[in-house]
């Protein structure tokens, strides 16, 4: 039997806003059902999740200052602040927890500052372009790099 583990899910700005926000390029699903997705697959496959949706860098940080010692592994879709926050990229170093980067839509194919992630370079994998299902493969990731 796997030993439970426990996962820090962080939704950064603006995904609040799912369903309504440019529907044609974030989908229509809403985050609490998004949420609700991820919570199904995180019970399927033995993981404990706490999810949180801040719009500002440092409370996301906060966040994940508060629960380090609770979580084995980050899910973060750390929205625009992927391009440029090295707070939070110098943060997600400091746990020194795995963390897994995931984007709805694929920033490679987006305007050209989009296209760089400082967070992505302390994040064991990245999923991009997957819209709300990229969560979940980030899940599995997840699970999978603790199982080992």
């Amino acid at each position: 039997m796997r030993k439970r583990r426990n996962i820090l899910v962080l939704h950064g700005p603006n995904l609040d806003l799912l369903g309504e926000r440019e529907p044609a390029l974030y989908g229509r699903e809403s985050l609490s059902e998004v949420n609700a997705s991820i919570m199904a697959e995180a019970r399927r496959l033995g993981l404990r999740c706490r999810i949180f949706q801040r719009n500002g860098e440092g409370e996301l940080l906060d966040v994940l200052h508060r629960l380090r010692r609770w979580a084995h592994g980050v899910l973060i879709n750390p929205g625009a602040y992927a391009h440029y926050s090295y707070a939070l990229r110098d943060g997600l170093a400091a746990v020194s927890l795995p963390a897994v980067e995931v984007h709805l839509t694929d920033t490679r194919k987006r305007e050209p500052w989009r296209r760089v992630s400082v967070t992505a370079e302390v994040c064991c994998g990245r999923i991009v372009g997957k819209g709300p299902a990229g969560y979940l493969r980030g899940l599995r990731l997840l699970a999978r790099k603790l199982d080992r």
